[in-house]
């Protein structure tokens, strides 16, 4: 079997490449390394994974010295016939599509960005596995679908037609764009609802990575909405092995779908959706205060207002999952909280 990845620079993509390149033929992984956030920690995942960073070139392969069938090419998901000549030259059978443009904040200044990684980037990615054709689809969608949704916990047969930032609106219409290939060329696709992911080589944006860098630092933390907010805070480990369970099961046109009725995530196509997520809602300063325990500092912290896109509360419901792949996340918010800490004080230089 031979597996692509995107996003493997990327925080999930890096751990989901590292946990296959042992289970498959060939894994490739693909990366535009742009500068949202710190380029040097997507080269640090790299060179984790035994690609060198001189050796990284523009569409040019670069060969794992630490995992003999791992290979990386920076590639942008854009570049519609670089791409395709991929597809043509490896003749993948699985694709895990991970690439994507990150965060619902900077979306509001940054629209454009979003279009073009997460929509154009995602239908190149479509029409090369149609061209091309794969046994499997598997793509990153996000729990944001859920917007003004507020009955807990989500269900993928809920109704997603509310978002509350143009990122999440972005994941949903990437879910039609899935179901359309599925329905039309019969393409398996299963789009993955994360939530609120967190873990060793995680984001600089993300809530954990910014409140241990600033306490750290010896700076005030900023808690919007005065911590009244609630997440499905979800071990990065946790979503891997959601994700290489789901990879080796296509999804199988549902013979009893009734569009009287229509259940959002299933269908007559070979299409499916399910939730990954822990399963229970922390408060935000539960969280907060397991960061403080890791670190044995207490924070100084500025309660400020909700900001635009940020939604309440997000809980999933992984019933799902649990049948058809018989896994559950089961990671406690105080185990991954110290796994992080324990990672960031090595990379960053930061034991005393």
């Amino acid at each position: 079997m031979r597996l692509l990845i995107t996003g493997t620079a990327g925080f999930i993509g890096f751990h989901l490449a590292r946990r296959l390149a042992e289970g498959y033929e060939a894994v490739v992984g693909l990366d535009n390394i742009n500068d949202y956030y710190d380029v040097n920690l997507k080269y640090g995942r790299l060179e984790t994974a035994g690609i060198a960073r001189p050796a990284v070139r523009y569409n040019t392969e670069v060969r794992s010295v630490v995992q003999d069938n791992y290979r990386f090419i920076e590639l942008n998901l854009e570049d519609r016939d670089a791409l395709d000549a991929l597809f043509e030259r490896e003749r993948f059978d699985v694709v895990c599509h991970l690439a994507a443009q990150a965060g619902v904040r900077y979306s509001l200044e940054n629209p454009h960005s979003y279009v073009d990684a997460n929509i154009t980037g995602f239908l190149n990615v479509l029409e090369a596995c149609r061209r091309h054709p794969v046994h499997h689809l598997v793509y990153a969608s996000s729990s944001s679908v859920y917007g003004l949704n507020t009955g807990m916990p989500f269900r993928t047969t809920d109704g997603v037609d509310h978002p509350m930032s143009l990122y999440a609106a972005t994941k949903k219409g990437c879910e039609l764009m899935a179901h359309t290939y599925s329905h039309l060329f019969a393409v398996p696709t299963t789009g993955l609802r994360f939530f609120t992911v967190y873990g060793p080589w995680g984001r600089p944006d993300m809530a954990a990575f910014r409140f241990v860098r600033k306490i750290l630092a010896g700076e005030p933390i900023d808690v919007y909405n005065r911590g009244d907010l609630k997440r499905d805070f979800t071990y990065v480990d946790d979503i891997v092995e959601g994700v290489a369970r789901v990879l080796e099961k296509p999804p199988a046109p549902w013979p009893e779908w009734d569009p009287e009725s229509a259940d959002p995530g299933r269908s007559t196509a070979p299409y499916r959706l399910y939730n990954i997520g822990n399963g229970e809602p922390v408060n935000l300063m539960d969280f907060i205060a397991a960061v403080e325990q890791a670190l044995g500092v207490t924070a100084e912290k500025n309660l400020l207002p909700a900001q635009p896109g940020d939604v309440a509360a997000t809980w999933a419901d992984t019933a799902d999952l649990e049948r058809d792949f018989g896994y559950k996340p089961y990671t406690p918010v105080t185990e991954g909280i110290r796994r992080f800490v324990k990672w960031y004080k090595y990379f960053y230089n930061t034991i005393k």
